[in-house]
């Protein structure tokens, strides 16, 4: 591997995805000067945590920037005393304002799961699997003021989506540990004067917005294929939802049904694994839904609700 120095990188992230890329950029030798994190939860978080062991400088900020739109002046000076050479985006769901991107001598880079300039915004892993994108990867860009708009440093793809691919599943699985890598890549390619960033092409960009329950309401209308590439890439939120007694019932853990019969809506099977609705040119198994009383397997639900065979969902349009 080609390096002339170690550089001083900053890392704004969470959770695994954090903790491994943080892991990655040590055994590589750099110094990282300082760890941005989400406040305190409910749960520890692992690449906070990681930060805390190492004795890494550690921030825990939920915002950088005022609702107006320009940076935070505290969160600018606790970042700028850290000297960073690079930022390093790994899993950001905030905006960081470019008193911050564009500070350090190489700037930053960001990682994005889809193969940008397709699937922009925050929702790209959501709407890649409902629109029935087959193969996707990760990019790793330099942010700008579009949203995923940076020339691209390095670009991996070769991910197939599966049938049975959720949200979840998609980025755990495949891309979390695929852009970890990227990551690193990109960073080696900083690091000894190798990294060429590519201006995105803007005659294929797309951007979708977040998906929301006016996207996750289910219409049986649609097609099985449809319905179930939908409640997948809304599994594990927002839950696309069928009503039942005009109350939202939201769907998980569901996959296509190779049995055939019934009238949109309908459920047709109740049994140990969950129940199956029939819908328009195939039906749909669900494992688990989420109405009233927080997640349940879906038979335990159909007990409580005394729901039985041959009872009809309604479109949750």
């Amino acid at each position: 591997m080609l390096r002339f120095v170690s550089l001083r990188v900053t890392l704004f992230g969470q959770a695994q995805f954090g903790k491994d890329t943080l892991e990655g950029l040590l055994q590589r030798g750099h110094k990282v000067v300082g760890v941005f994190a989400p406040p305190e939860g409910s749960r520890p978080d692992p690449m906070a945590e990681r930060a805390k062991e190492l004795d890494i400088p550690l921030v825990r900020r939920r915002f950088y920037r005022k609702k107006g739109g320009s940076a935070i002046p505290e969160a600018v000076e606790e970042y700028r005393a850290l000297e960073a050479e690079l930022n390093i985006l790994a899993s950001v769901q905030v905006f960081i304002p470019s008193e911050i991107t564009d500070a350090p001598r190489y700037k930053s880079i960001c990682f994005h799961p889809s193969l940008l300039p397709a699937y922009r915004g925050g929702a790209a892993i959501q709407w890649q699997i409902i629109d029935g994108v087959e193969e996707t990867g990760v990019s790793i860009f330099v942010p700008d003021q579009g949203v995923d708009t940076g020339p691209v440093v390095v670009q991996k793809g070769g991910v197939h989506i599966d049938a049975t691919d959720t949200t979840a599943s998609l980025f755990f699985n495949k891309l979390q540990p695929l852009g970890v890598t990227a990551i690193l890549e990109a960073v080696d390619l900083i690091d000894s004067g190798k990294a060429a960033p590519k201006v995105q092409d803007e005659s294929r960009a797309s951007h979708q917005g977040l998906v929301d329950d006016k996207v996750a309401a289910i219409d049986l209308k649609r097609s099985a294929d449809e319905i179930d590439r939908l409640v997948r890439g809304c599994d594990p939120q927002p839950g696309a939802f069928l009503r039942l007694d005009g109350n939202p019932v939201r769907l998980f853990d569901a996959q296509l049904d190779p049995g055939s019969g019934g009238n949109p809506g309908e459920i047709v099977v109740i049994d140990e694994q969950g129940m199956v609705i029939a819908l328009s040119g195939g039906r749909l198994r669900v494992g688990r839904v989420r109405a009233d009383q927080g997640k349940e397997s879906a038979n335990a639900f159909a007990a409580r609700a005394g729901v039985a065979i041959g009872r009809r969902f309604a479109s949750g349009t």
